[in-house]
């Protein structure tokens, strides 16, 4: 299983940036793809799921009206597009994946808490995402 974080990059406060996760080894039917950020000297924490048995979405609050996750599935590809960037979403950007029979959103609202690495199986080397004021 692997997966490549891209997209990354400068970008002035209130631009927008689109991320992508590709997976490869997996079926996104039976894994949940999940996004996180981990901004300079805090913990990594979750922003946004997809997948799993419904191929659902999930935002945690914090960037709901600025983020959305969606997927190409004929490239295994999941996105995390991200406008209304402010400076606090700095941070370096992550993709993993769990293996589960349940869909993203109950996974990520219910099952596996924001901060809890130890839920997901399968991580990326994350890409970095620098908003500047």
């Amino acid at each position: 299983v692997q997966l490549v974080e891209s997209g990354g990059g400068l970008v002035q406060a209130g631009g927008s940036l689109r991320l992508s996760c590709a997976v490869s080894g997996i079926t996104l039917r039976d894994y949940v793809i999940g996004w996180f950020h981990q901004a300079p000297g805090k913990e990594r924490e979750g922003v946004a799921c997809f997948g799993g048995s419904d191929l659902s979405t999930y935002l945690r609050d914090s960037v709901k009206g600025r983020f959305t996750v969606s997927s190409d599935n004929a490239k295994n590809t999941v996105y995390l597009q991200m406008s209304g960037l402010r400076p606090e979403d700095t941070a370096d950007y992550y993709c993993a994946a769990k293996r589960t029979l349940y869909g993203a959103r109950y996974y990520c609202s219910s099952i596996a808490p924001a901060n809890d690495m130890s839920y997901w199986d399968y991580w990326g080397k994350g890409t970095q995402v620098t908003v500047s004021s």
